[in-house]
């Protein structure tokens, strides 16, 4: 079982940057592929980015690309999501979240974290 604990949210305006962390504990971290979702009130979860256990291959939404980075320390066992030019639209809470295997469906995720807000002001 894999523990994942997320932090960094919090309030920006418009145009600014955030850096979540997903921290995790517990089974190899290395083992596990790590994604980021977001659901904001009224909407279904939603992916955001992920990246696999080995090659560190990654996945971003459209609406993101160009945007936020994902990146991984395995010294750390840590997951980061580099978020620039926020948008009013990327409110939401932010999840982190453990799969065996890279995918962008929610379904495929054993271990979730517990999330961080995230507010953009127009």
């Amino acid at each position: 079982e894999v523990q994942l604990v997320e932090s960094g949210g919090g309030l920006v305006q418009a145009g600014g940057s955030l850096r979540l962390s997903c921290a995790a504990s517990g089974e190899t971290f290395d083992d596990y592929a790590i994604g980021w979702f977001r659901q904001a009130p009224g909407k279904d979860r939603e992916v955001v980015s992920c990246i696999s256990s080995e090659e560190y291959s990654t996945y971003y939404a459209d609406f993101v690309k160009g945007r936020f980075t994902i990146s991984r320390d395995g010294a750390k066992n840590t997951v980061y999501l580099q978020m620039n030019g926020l948008k009013p639209e990327d409110t939401a809470v932010y999840y982190c979240a453990a799969a065996w295997a890279l995918t962008s469906w929610s379904s495929g995720y054993d271990y979730w974290g517990q999330g961080t807000q995230v507010t953009v002001s127009s």
